[in-house]
C-alpha cells in the first residue's frame, strides 16, 4: 500500500504501519530491544522527518516533469530481475538446515542491560556524560546573552 498509494501522507502513514509490522517481526525473534528502538527510531523520528519534508515539497502535478519512456521500461526491467532474484533465494530457503536449540534468553533487554552494566559500565557512563556535556554545551551556545540584546 505504500507504493500504490496516490497520496503521499498516505503512503508514509502506510510505512509506518509496515515499520510496526517489522517491530512485530523483531518480538517473534526474541528481540524486544530491537523492537523498541525500532519503533522509537523509524516509526517516530524518520516519519517525522518524512512528514515534514513532504509538506515542504510542492507536489503540484502540472509543475511535475513527466518520466521519459526509456527510464519507465529501465524501472520495470529492474524490477523484473529483483523479482527474480527474489524468487530464486525463496526456493533455496527449503534446503536450509533448522537449528535444533535455541536459547530463548538471548536478545532480551535483561541480558542487554547485564552486558551493558556488568562488562561496559565505564564505556556506558563515559558516553552518558560525554551526552550530558553535549548537550549542556548546545544549550548554552543557543543561549542570548542579555547584555548582548539590551
Amino acid at each position: 500500500m505504500t507504493v500504490l498509494s496516490k497520496n503521499p501522507v498516505h503512503s508514509v502513514i502506510y510505512l509506518i504501519g509496515c515499520f510496526f509490522a517489522i517491530a512485530g517481526h523483531y518480538l517473534l525473534l526474541n528481540a524486544q530491544f530491537l523492537a523498541i528502538v525500532h519503533i522509537i527510531v523509524y516509526a517516530g523520528a524518520i516519519m517525522v522527518l518524512f512528514l515534514s519534508t513532504l509538506m515542504l515539497m510542492n507536489l503540484n502535478e502540472e509543475t511535475e516533469q513527466h518520466k521519459p519512456a526509456l527510464a519507465k521500461i529501465s524501472a520495470v526491467v529492474a524490477s523484473g530481475v529483483l523479482m527474480l532474484v527474489l524468487v530464486a533465494v525463496l526456493r533455496k530457503a527449503d534446503s536450509l538446515p533448522i537449528p535444533l536449540m535455541q536459547d530463548t534468553s538471548i536478545g532480551t533487554i535483561k541480558n542487554l542491560g547485564v552486558v551493558l552494566l556488568d562488562e561496559y559500565l565505564f564505556p556506558f557512563e563515559f558516553a552518558s556524560i560525554l551526552f550530558l556535556s553535549a548537550m549542556i554545551g548546545a544549550v548554552l551556545l543557543t543561549k542570548k546573552d542579555k547584555a548582548q540584546t539590551a
